[in-house]
C-alpha cells in the first residue's frame, strides 16, 4: 500500500513555513543571485542587508547546497539576504564587505565539517576541496564555524550570531575530536554564538528570524525546537532528571545514612575525617547540618515506571548529562552521554538536554531543545520550488564566462543534473552522521515537484545532454517509507528501523518510487535517468519489482552498494545487515540484468579499521574479496566524525548500542576492539587491497603472526604470493594507468623468500628479453603492461572491445574468475 501523506504525529502542532507574514522588504522581490558585493546590492536597490550569511563553501545557487537553501528560504520570507562565501579569515575586513546586518549573522562551515573537509582519515592535509572553485584546498580555516563566528563578532560586535550547518549540528554538546584526540567543549561555548540551529533548520530559522525582526532579544528566544544556547540560571517550571536514571553508567553508590556523623560516614567508607565534627563547615555544634544550609529537594518519579501518571510531562522535562569536565576525563561517562543523546532524537518523544560547562563563577549550561519537527511534503515542495539559479555565482566564471574550466567547482559538477527527492535516514549506521543531522523521519517531496525539477534541469541547465545523474537523497530507496502507525512512530526510541532486522511496523512499499522513475524517464528530452545515491539493498529485496525497475532502466553498467563488511562482529557495531542480504540482492541484480540482456556489475564498498573489527575479521574479508574476484581501487578507512555512535565506541572502547556500565557484565558484548595507531590501521587497509604488491610485506608479517601462513603461496588458493616485486611503497590509482602499452616493460629486481624465511634477490627480465623469468619454484610477475593485456588488476573493469583479456593478475582472482569493479567518488549508504 502507498504511505499516507502528512498524517504523521509530528505535523500536528508545527506552524507552516508559509504562514508567516512576510517582512516589509518582500517588495524587492527575489534576486537572480543573492548578492556577494556592494555593487550587486546597489543593482537590487538595497541600502543594506537584513541578514548576512557566512559560509565555508563557494556560493552555488542550487538546492543541494545548504546555505543556498537557507538564503532562498529567508528571501521568500521577505528578508534581504547577502552571502559572504569563503572569506579571508585572517582579519575582520572581509566580513564587512556587505555592511552591518540589520538583524543577524548566519554562520556555517559549509556542507561538510571543516576538519573532515581538510584532513584525511589518517590526519593528513588534503590538497583539494570539492566545494572550492578549481578544487583548491586551504580556502577555509580549521574549525571554520568557530573562526567565522569570532570574525563576525569583531566586525560588528552587537549583531546576533545564529550558527548552523552540519559542523554545528555534530558539535552541539561536548564531543570527541579525532584530530586533537580529546573531548572538546560544545561549539556553542567555543564559538560564542547567540543561538545554534541544528539539523535541517528551515523551520527553526524562519521562526527565529521573524522574532528577531519583531525586536525580540535573541537571548529570550529559548523555546524554539532544534536550537541550542547558553543558559546560566535554571529554568523555572522544568523537571530536571539526572541522565543516570535513563542509562546507568556505573555502580550505584549506596545511600548515606542521614543519622551518621561525618566521621562515621568517612569511617564506613574506609576513610578518615581530618576535622572535628563541631568544626566541620556547615555543621552545627551538635554534629548536624545547619538550618541555613538546608536546600529543598525536588523528587522526580523513577523514569523506569511506565504506568500512566508516574512520569513528569516530557515537554517540561530536561535531562542533565554529565558535565563537560566529567566526560572529558572519563570515557565511560562520555559513552553514556552519547548514548543518552541518541535516545533523545525522536521529535515525538525527545526531551530537552542540558550539559554544564565550567565550574564556579564561570559555570554555564548548554541547553538543547528537542529536535525540530520534520517538514511536510507541501513544505518540502515549497523549499525546493524556490527560484534557484542552479549554477555557481557569476563571480566564479572563468575568462570565457564558463564554470567548466579552471574555476569548475567539483561538488557542483557532481550534482548539477541530480534531483534530491527526500531527506533523512532511518538506517542508523553508527559510522554515519546523516541521522544526527537530518533525523530518522523521512521527509519526501511530491511526485509533481520532483518531475517539475527534472523539467527545469532539461530546459535551463546549460550543456544538459539528456542524462539525469541521480534521483535520490541520503539513501536512494527510502522515498515515502516510514512507520505504519503515527502513534508508534511518535513513541519509538529505536536507533534504527532496519537493524537487527526490518521492523514489522515499517512499510517497505517501493511503489511511489517506481512510479516516479517511470514517469520521469518518459519525459521528452530525457534519455537516461541514473541512480547515483547509495542503495539500501536489504530494503530493496523486499520489493523485487523495484529491483527489476532499477536494474533494467537506471543502472549505467555499475551499481554501488555498501555491505561495509562480511563478518558479524564489525557489522553488529555498524548496525548493518549480514552479507546474506547482499547475496540475495546480487541474485536479483544478476537475474534482471540477464533478462534485459545487459552486462552490469555490482560495486561493493567496505570499511577498514571500524570499531569492533579484529585483524581476523579483515583477513576473512580479504579472503571473501578474492573468492568473489573483487579488487578494491578505493579504500575507505573509518573516520571518527563528531557525535557519531561509532566515534563514541572508538573513544571509550565500549559498545554504546548496549547499556553502558563501568563494570562490564559481559565483556564480549560490551567491549569493542578499537583499531588505533598507524601500523594497525595500515594493516586493515592492506587487507582490503590484498592484491597490491606494496601491501604484501605487511600482510606476510601479519599472517604469520596470526598463524595463517597457509595463506601465503603461489597457488590459486593463497591470498598473497611468496615473491615480491620491486615496489616503492606508494599507491597510484589504477584509473590513471588503465591503458595498454605497445611495447614491453623494463627489466627489474625483486625478491622471493627462501626456505629459511629470508629474502633472496632475483632479477626480472624485460618483456623484450622474453617476459617472466622463473626463479626456482617462483614465477616473478611483471608489473609493466604486456601487449594485448589490460592493467585492470585494481579495478577489474571489463575488457575493452578487441583486446584479449586474461593477463595474470588482471582477470583471475586465484579462486575463480574476477567480477568487475569500478571506482567512484561518492560513497553509497
Amino acid at each position: 500500500m502507498n504511505a499516507p501523506v502528512d498524517v504523521s504525529f509530528f505535523h500536528r502542532d508545527a506552524k507552516p513555513l508559509t504562514s508567516y507574514r512576510p517582512y516589509w522588504a518582500k517588495r524587492f522581490g527575489p534576486a537572480p543571485f543573492l548578492p556577494m558585493s556592494r555593487a550587486e546590492m546597489e543593482q537590487l536597490g538595497w541600502d543594506s542587508c537584513d541578514i548576512v550569511l557566512v559560509t565555508g563553501d563557494a556560493y552555488v545557487d542550487h538546492p543541494s547546497f545548504g546555505m543556498s537553501v537557507i538564503g532562498r528560504v529567508l528571501e521568500a520570507q521577505g528578508f534581504r539576504v547577502g552571502i559572504i562565501a569563503q572569506p579571508d579569515w585572517q582579519s575582520a575586513e572581509a566580513f564587512k564587505a556587505l555592511g552591518r546586518p540589520n538583524l543577524f549573522w548566519g554562520v556555517t562551515a559549509g556542507n561538510m565539517d571543516s576538519m573532515i573537509n581538510r584532513y584525511t582519515a589518517d590526519r593528513k592535509i588534503r590538497s583539494d576541496d570539492a566545494y572550492t572553485p578549481g578544487d583548491v584546498g586551504g580556502k577555509r580555516p580549521d574549525r571554520a564555524a568557530i573562526v567565522y563566528s569570532q570574525r563576525c563578532r569583531e566586525a560588528y560586535k552587537d549583531v546576533p550570531i545564529v550558527l548552523g550547518g552540519i559542523e554545528g549540528s555534530l558539535r552541539r554538546i561536548a564531543h570527541y575530536d579525532y584530530w586533537s584526540d580529546k573531548v572538546r567543549r560544545s561549539i556553542v561555548v567555543d564559538s560564542k554564538c547567540d543561538i545554534l540551529l541544528y539539523g535541517n533548520a528551515e523551520r527553526a530559522l524562519v521562526e527565529v528570524a521573524h522574532r528577531i525582526a519583531a525586536r525580540e532579544p535573541v537571548e529570550h528566544i529559548t523555546d524554539v525546537r532544534g536550537t541550542a544556547f547558553i543558559r546560566r540560571a535554571s529554568e523555572e517550571g522544568w523537571f530536571e532528571v539526572d541522565s543516570t536514571t535513563v542509562d546507568e553508567p556505573g555502580v550505584v553508590e549506596p545511600h548515606i545514612n542521614p543519622y551518621m556523623t561525618t566521621s562515621e560516614q568517612a569511617e564506613a567508607q574506609g576513610q578518615v575525617c581530618s576535622k572535628e565534627e563541631g568544626q566541620e563547615k556547615g555543621m552545627s555544634p551538635q554534629g548536624g547540618t545547619s538550618v541555613s544550609d538546608v536546600q529543598p529537594i525536588r523528587f522526580v518519579p523513577n523514569l523506569s515506571l511506565r504506568a500512566k501518571g508516574k512520569q513528569p510531562p516530557r515537554d517540561r522535562t530536561v535531562i542533565r548529562l554529565p558535565s563537560y569536565e566529567q566526560v572529558k576525563s572519563d570515557p565511560i561517562l562520555y559513552a553514556h552521554a552519547n548514548r543518552v543523546l541518541h535516545l533523545e532524537t525522536n521529535p515525538g518523544n525527545a526531551r530537552a538536554l542540558v550539559q554544564a560547562h565550567g565550574e564556579g563563577s564561570i559555570a554555564r549550561d548548554v541547553w538543547l531543545n528537542p529536535p525540530p519537527i520534520p517538514l511536510t511534503t507541501a513544505e518540502m515542495d515549497w523549499v525546493f520550488g524556490l527560484p534557484y539559479a542552479r549554477s555557481p555565482h557569476p563571480s566564479y566564471a572563468d575568462e570565457n564566462g564558463s564554470h567548466d574550466g579552471a574555476t569548475k567547482i567539483p561538488a557542483w559538477e557532481m550534482i548539477r543534473t541530480s534531483v534530491n527527492i527526500m531527506r533523512g535516514c532511518f538506517g542508523g549506521c553508527t559510522f554515519c552522521s546523516i541521522t544526527e543531522h537530518e533525523g530518522r523521519i523521512i521527509q519526501s517531496r511530491s511526485e509533481d515537484s520532483i518531475i517539475q525539477e527534472v523539467e527545469d534541469i532539461r530546459d535551463k541547465v546549460k550543456g544538459f545532454t539528456g542524462t539525469i545523474s541521480d534521483l535520490g537523497g541520503p539513501t536512494a530507496n527510502m522515498y515515502r517509507l516510514g512507520c505504519k502507525s503515527p502513534e508508534i512512530e511518535a513513541a519509538c526510541r529505536k536507533p534504527s528501523c532496519v537493524f537487527p532486522g526490518i521492523c514489522q511496523n515499517l512499510h517497505t512499499d517501493h511503489g511511489p518510487l517506481i512510479k516516479i522513475y517511470r514517469r520521469a524517464r518518459k519525459l521528452p528530452g530525457i534519455k537516461k535517468i541514473l541512480i547515483g545515491s547509495g542503495l539500501r539493498y536489504d530494503l530493496a529485496v523486499k520489493s523485487p519489482e523495484y529491483v527489476k525497475e532499477l536494474v533494467q532502466h537506471h543502472v549505467g553498467g555499475y551499481l554501488k552498494i555498501a555491505p561495509e563488511h562480511t563478518e558479524a562482529g564489525p557489522l553488529s557495531k555498524m548496525m548493518k545487515p549480514g552479507i546474506g542480504s547482499y547475496d540475495r540482492f546480487k541474485q536479483l541484480f544478476e537475474k534482471f540484468s540477464e533478462e534485459a540482456g545487459k552486462k552490469q556489475y555490482l560495486i561493493p564498498y567496505f570499511i577498514a579499521a571500524h570499531p569492533g573489527t579484529s585483524d581476523e575479521d579483515m583477513m576473512n574479508l580479504a579472503i571473501w574479496l578474492k573468492k568473489n574476484g573483487f579488487r578494491a581501487d578505493q579504500v575507505q578507512t573509518f573516520y571518527p566524525s563528531p557525535m557519531a555512535t561509532a566515534t563514541a565506541m572508538y573513544h571509550s572502547g565500549r559498545n554504546t548500542l548496549t547499556k553502558v556500565r563501568r563494570q562490564m557484565r559481559d565483556a564480549d558484548e560490551e567491549s569493542v576492539d578499537i583499531v588505533r595507531g598507524e601500523k594497525r590501521r595500515r594493516l586493515h587497509k592492506a587487507f582490503l587491497r590484498y592484491h597490491d604488491p606494496n601491501n604484501w610485506p605487511v600482510l606476510r608479517e601479519a599472517l604469520k603472526a596470526m598463524g595463517r601462513a597457509d595463506l601465503i603461496g603461489n597457488g590459486k588458493h593463497h591470498l598473497i604470493p611468496t615473491f615480491q616485486p620491486l615496489v616503492d611503497g606508494s599507491y597510484q590509482s589504477a584509473r590513471k594507468k588503465n591503458s595498454t602499452s605497445a611495447k614491453g616493460g623494463a627489466a627489474g629486481v625483486g625478491y622471493t623468500v627462501n626456505k629459511d624465511g629470508k629474502a633472496v634477490a632475483v632479477r626480472r627480465r624485460s618483456q623484450d628479453e622474453g617476459g617472466l623469468e622463473p626463479q626456482g619454484d617462483v614465477r616473478f610477475r611483471s608489473t609493466q603492461p604486456q601487449p594485448g593485456k589490460l592493467l585492470t588488476q585494481h579495478t577489474g573493469l571489463p575488457p575493452r572491445a578487441g583486446i584479449r583479456s586474461g593477463a595474470k593478475g588482471a582477470g583471475k582472482s586465484g579462486f575463480k574468475s574476477a567480477k568487475p569493479q569500478g571506482p567512484s567518488s561518492r560513497k553509497p549508504r
